[in-house]
């Protein structure tokens, strides 16, 4: 793996030779042991490493900018993204550079993209031994050899301990994501959430591959174990997206980020980063068993007083996560590549109980979908939600995708037409009623639409048209509640679920407004539309 297909090499660089000391391309297991011998975490009974990133437990992402110059100012999605100067940018990165001066680095050389005429040679330059330790698991690893005549083609930087000046550097705060596209070079500060590093490649990608024709796509993937049938699952944080794609019965691609060209998918990471808050061997025993091995980073996850992690405790963060290669899950696939996607599956964890738990999708129902991305936030998921939130997080990844929406969603509906895909959207989350009143979707009956779904079984099925939404969703299915179907049965109060689906219609009306003009008419009559939902 080269990465020479991808793009050409950076156009400035971060010098490190005024470093105090480097530590290039160390193993995982002598990472572990420089992030223990520095101090920045422990181990569990079972030989993961706890850390914790103190204030920053999630994404900064007001904190994120991106050079406005030739290269970005007619291709950024600017209402999505903020700017920030060359002349902001150089002297940030100089002052990156004398405050690089002296300390202990970790340099970490390597690819983005299981595709080798898509993949991207990056450079990984951080301060904690456990950051190095983080980005070799959730990027792909060269194999004997896979080094010679590295060049990057794009550069991270990340600095912890870097304080930003907004005054100075036109940040908002201390902390800074800043992306200079142009130069393949960003540099993020005064944030220790590991996940920076990982969404700055991502992002890059979502820049970079629509140019080639190739759809970044924030989903996970699986196919069957004799390497056909591959599916995509699209959802964002919450919504199963990694739960669901680790089926014992299919094999992993990915579980969060990937590509899909003219030869298939190819998943752009070496690794999977998931959320641990509840987590269980009963409920997720691939992602359970992979989190307590030896060699998982586990970021604010607590321990018990032997040494075990408690994925129950919640106190320091909702979203605490859970690192580790792709092949500490057992049916992992080898090469991270597959064919041309048979299904795509949208997935939202409706906390409102008006959507079925799985309908059937035209062509324009998905691209509408997709550029709503739709899920609910419910209280105690993050900080300041309060009872239910609605989120529309655009292709269901707006915090990366610095194109326009309609960029990526008429690339996805090409692909869909041409390949012939059948388009599922699967609510996982709340039926009976809104959260608080009803209960949450059965993950048994998740699994056994879905699967129905996958295998090609509930094509077979008897349909209805949703009379709000127009897609169909079926009657029935062999040994799944049919109550569970159709969501305003579910509802003791018919007419509480008549206001509740009116809100949620108009909540989506008002989110698309913004996209009507950049699609087609049928994506528009795509929309919900309150009529006599008893009819």
């Amino acid at each position: 793996m080269t990465g020479t297909g991808a793009e050409a090499a950076c156009k400035i660089s971060f010098p490190v030779e005024n470093a105090g000391r480097i530590f290039r391309n160390s193993s995982a297991e002598e990472l572990l042991a420089h992030s223990l011998e520095r101090a920045e975490g422990k181990l569990t009974d079972g030989g993961a490493l706890v850390v914790e990133t103190g204030a920053h437990t999630g994404r900064a992402a007001r904190d994120k900018f991106i050079v406005r110059d030739a290269t970005t100012q007619d291709t950024v999605w600017w209402d999505n993204n903020q700017a920030m100067s060359r002349e902001q940018f150089e002297t940030l990165r100089q002052d990156f550079l004398a405050h690089a001066e002296g300390r202990e680095l970790f340099v970490q050389d390597l690819f983005a993209g299981a595709d080798e005429t898509h993949c991207l040679a990056t450079q990984v330059i951080v301060e904690y031994a456990w950051h190095a330790l983080f980005i070799r698991y959730l990027l792909r690893r060269p194999g004997p050899g896979g080094l010679k005549g590295f060049s990057p083609q794009f550069t991270v930087v990340n600095l912890p301990s870097f304080r930003a000046d907004p005054e100075r550097h036109g940040t908002v705060s201390q902390t800074v994501i800043a992306c200079d596209y142009t130069n393949k070079l960003v540099l993020v500060g005064g944030t220790s959430y590991a996940g920076e590093t990982k969404k700055s490649v991502f992002s890059y990608l979502n820049f970079m591959l629509p140019d080639k024709g190739v759809m970044p796509m924030h989903c996970s993937a699986n196919e069957e174990g004799d390497g056909t049938d591959p599916a995509i699952f699209f959802g964002l944080s919450g919504t199963g997206k990694t739960t669901l794609s680790s089926d014992p019965k299919r094999t992993l691609l990915g579980d969060d980020e990937h590509g899909w060209s003219t030869s298939g998918i190819f998943n752009f990471e070496g690794g999977c980063y998931a959320k641990t808050i509840r987590l269980s061997r009963e409920a997720e025993p691939e992602i359970y068993d992979a989190s307590i091995r030896a060699g998982a980073v586990l970021e604010n996850v607590i321990l018990n007083d032997d040494g075990s992690p408690d994925f129950d405790d919640g106190s320091l963060t909702e979203n605490a996560r859970s690192a580790y290669p792709l092949e500490y899950i057992p049916n992992a696939s080898g090469t991270g590549t597959s064919g041309h996607p048979r299904n795509i599956v949208m997935l939202t964890a409706d906390a409102f109980g008006v959507l079925p738990p799985i309908a059937k999708l035209t062509p324009s129902q998905a691209m509408y979908h997709f550029l709503s991305g739709y899920t609910a936030k419910v209280a105690g998921t993050e900080k300041g939600v309060d009872g239910v939130q609605a989120t529309f997080s655009t292709c269901f990844g707006a915090p990366f995708m610095p194109r326009h929406p309609s960029v990526y969603g008429n690339l996805l509906r090409e692909l869909i037409g041409e390949h012939g895909v059948d388009c599922w959207l699967v609510n996982t989350g709340w039926t009976g009623g809104v959260y608080g009143v009803g209960h949450r979707m059965p993950i048994k009956a998740t699994r056994a639409l879905l699967d129905a779904a996958l295998n090609g079984s509930l094509a077979d099925a008897q349909m209805r048209t949703d009379p709000i939404f127009g897609f169909q969703a079926p009657l029935e299915l062999e040994g799944v509640d049919a109550a569970i179907l159709n969501p305003r049965e579910t509802w003791d109060d018919k007419g509480a679920y008549d206001r509740q689906a009116k809100a949620l219609v108009d909540m989506f009306i008002g989110n698309f407004e913004k996209f009507e003009s950049h699609v087609d008419p049928d994506v528009r009559e795509a929309a919900p539309v309150m009529r006599d939902a008893a009819e």
